[in-house]
């Protein structure tokens, strides 16, 4: 979801786009511009050498605080650590539906991003995160995956990278596995 929310801020020209990646760090590498201020803080480190990361990345590029965060992930102190460089009146979007969300300060938007929106409204799971968009759910993904459909035909939006695991069917219960452990960050 990440490599996703990066094309997509490329195609806006968002720059700097501080992006946090672990092992799948060399196919973050592809998609970001270092030479508008993008740059990777690696996750694998301890928290605070995360939010020190977020803070020099934000240094380097020139810039105090963040204003927008994507967190494509939402556990593991993720957005925990974007919220100790978010700006006071920022906005954060999350994607795990009913997950506990409040020990965000009340001064920071949440948001919640899930595809389940576009089918059934609202997200009823999570009530205190309001959906980031500002018209029915539904009417937005039938735009929006129209302009996936058409990045993909112009080749300025492309799919992940994947690995086929042999055995058809029966390679399924390892790719599940893989993905439990983590194993599938950048190839899918």
């Amino acid at each position: 979801m990440g490599a996703f929310a990066i094309k997509l801020a490329q195609a806006s020209n968002v720059h700097p786009i501080i992006a946090v990646a672990g092992s799948g760090e060399a196919y973050v590498e592809k998609l970001i511009d270092s030479s508008k201020g993008d740059t990777i803080v690696d996750y694998r480190k301890e928290n605070e050498a995360v939010v020190s990361g977020l803070k020099e990345a934000l240094k380097k590029a020139g810039q105090n605080e963040v204003k927008y965060a994507f967190d494509a992930v939402s556990e593991k102190n993720s957005y925990q650590n974007i919220c100790k460089v978010l700006s006071k009146d920022g906005k954060i979007t999350l994607v795990l539906p009913g997950k506990d969300y409040k020990d965000i300060p009340n001064s920071i938007e949440k948001s919640l991003t899930a595809v389940g929106t576009s089918h059934t409204g609202f997200a009823a799971e999570a009530p205190e995160a309001k959906v980031g968009i500002k018209t029915e759910p539904k009417d937005f993904a039938y735009v929006f995956f129209r302009l996936f459909t058409r990045g993909l035909q112009d080749g300025w939006f492309t799919p992940h990278p994947y690995k086929v695991i042999p055995g058809g069917l029966n390679g399924v219960e390892e790719g599940l596995s893989n993905l439990k452990a983590g194993k599938a960050s950048a190839p899918k």
